[in-house]
């Protein structure tokens, strides 16, 4: 998996950084994806300086209904539509969703001929496609707000060919049964259990991708284990009373999150447009005093999990 970071910067855009917007690009063999999270003003014209077009878009997760994480959607989905793309899209986020691009497309007068599925997430389970799974949780902000899970489904282990071959089983379907674990019986009346052949599973990657918040009791369970966790960092720590006051985190917050969950990175984004290039290294450095893994997402910056 890798993230690519459309825009990155909080409330309104500056010369740097466009509002929220990134991707997650699922790099599989036989079932890629390219899922978006937020959908800040202008983000279709990000995508159009990044190697990704909208139509290779399958899912786009919301997670919350202010306009710096909002108002690039009806563009985005119309221009898909225009460029003549037919696979689905699914659409997640709060109650308000289906309302919100609904009636943006009908007073518009605008319509998308791809099937649109939108679905209202609550806390809990939102998406399991077989590889991996997707849970959103309520953070703590003055709208409804959701951080989203994203793990994979541990992959199973390798199977040992050669200890197979050493019992005189040639390799064959009979391949697949035993990579699944399942009990075989030979044609001499032998069994064999396939489980007794396989390493153990190679463990999922796990990804945290929070929504505006102030700190809340949900945060743990979201970034808990993680080998990225995608925070929102919107002030320093000097600041961190306002920030809460509004539902937003300080550096400080946002790295003893990451050290409190045990993850393994941080990127911080969501930046107050208050800050330029110099002083945002003032709050990369506030945080790595905390958690010395810390990243600083730049828009178009692109990071492997």
């Amino acid at each position: 998996m890798e993230l690519i970071f459309l825009g990155t910067s909080a409330g309104v855009p500056t010369r740097a950084r466009n509002v929220t917007s990134l991707l997650l690009n699922l790099q599989h063999p036989t079932r890629a994806g390219l899922w978006m999270f937020d959908c800040g003003e202008g983000t279709q014209h990000q995508m159009l300086r990044s190697p990704f077009h909208p139509g290779k878009l399958d899912k786009i997760f919301i997670t919350h209904l202010h306009g710096d994480h909002l108002f690039g959607l009806p563009g985005l989905l119309c221009s898909r539509s225009m460029a003549g793309n037919v696979q689905p899209l699914e659409i997640y986020g709060p109650k308000g969703i289906r309302e919100y691009v609904e009636t943006a497309l009908r007073l518009s007068g605008s319509w998308t001929d791809y099937p649109l599925i939108i679905e209202e997430v609550t806390a809990g389970l939102v998406v399991d496609d077989g590889l991996r799974k997707v849970t959103a949780l309520p953070l703590n902000h003055p709208v409804e707000c959701y951080g989203y899970r994203i793990e994979e489904h541990d992959k199973p282990g390798a199977l040992n060919a050669a200890a197979l071959a050493a019992q005189g089983i040639a390799p064959g379907p009979m391949f697949q049964q035993l990579k699944a674990g399942l009990t075989v019986t030979l044609d001499d009346g032998r069994t064999i259990n396939g489980a007794d052949y396989l390493a153990p599973a190679e463990a999922g990657k796990k990804l945290a991708i929070f929504g505006d918040t102030a700190p809340c009791a949900a945060s743990l369970a979201l970034a808990q284990g993680v080998n990225l966790l995608v925070h929102k960092a919107t002030l320093e720590a000097a600041m961190e009373e306002k920030a809460n006051s509004r539902g937003h985190s300080s550096t400080r917050q946002a790295a003893s999150l990451a050290a409190e969950a045990g993850a393994k990175r941080l990127v911080i984004t969501h930046i107050s447009s208050r800050y330029d290039e110099e002083s945002c290294m003032g709050l990369l450095a506030e945080c790595r005093t905390i958690f010395a893994q810390t990243t600083l997402a730049e828009d178009f910056m692109t990071v492997r999990v």
